[in-house]
């Protein structure tokens, strides 16, 4: 069932996935030239795609089948360094001369990274299908939830089970501390004759 599961929900993810790059290609222009908010809106979309892909691992119950919550650990050891180089390389890729791309580019080229941005703004989809996915990374399960139970005393266990079976307590082998059990109290011996009238 785990395996059913598992693999209907990563087909439905990977559905997901794909009609978002589709909806993707179709805020592109038909002239071939990306504006800005062009640009900003498919690399939201390609980013939503792969952070589509991350969740349906997670609800089709890739780790513990239990509650999501954020793990803090991935979130700032591995999200947010990928958020800031892909950020700062998707900046650097945006089209035009506007303040943002042209700073990032600018700023590339005084670090003396302005050769490696250059050639990284050719995968921009790329970069920004792996934010979404490493975001969907920083959801894990929990695991499930295990009632913590009370020992129970052994003295009022044993007075639980006389009252639940309706058998007194006398009547019950009491084990001594030595581990054996008490011999029971002999019965008197069996009346001869006749009952004595009084």
């Amino acid at each position: 069932m785990y395996g059913l599961t598992r693999g209907v929900l990563t087909l439905v993810g990977a559905a997901a996935a794909g009609v978002l790059l589709w909806l993707g290609t179709n805020v592109v222009s038909d002239n071939g030239t990306l504006s800005a908010g062009e640009h900003w809106s498919t690399a939201g979309l390609v980013a939503v795609a792969g952070l589509t892909m991350a969740l349906s691992q997670l609800l089709g119950g890739w780790t513990k089948w239990g509650w999501p919550r954020v793990s803090g650990n991935v979130f700032l050891i591995a999200f947010l360094p990928v958020l800031i180089a892909g950020a700062w390389i998707l900046a650097a890729g945006e089209p035009g001369e506007h303040w943002l791309g042209s700073h990032v580019r600018n700023w590339s080229g005084d670090l003396g990274i302005g050769g490696l941005v250059g050639d990284l703004t050719i995968m921009v989809p790329a970069i920004a299908f792996g934010i979404g996915l490493v975001f969907g990374f920083t959801f894990d399960t929990t695991g499930p939830r295990v009632r913590e139970r009370t020992p129970v005393p052994v003295d009022s266990q044993e007075e639980q089970v006389a009252a639940a079976d309706g058998v007194s307590d006398d009547r019950r082998v009491h084990i001594r501390e030595g581990g054996a059990p008490a011999a029971p109290e002999p019965e008197s011996a069996p009346q001869t004759g006749e009952p004595t009238k009084d």
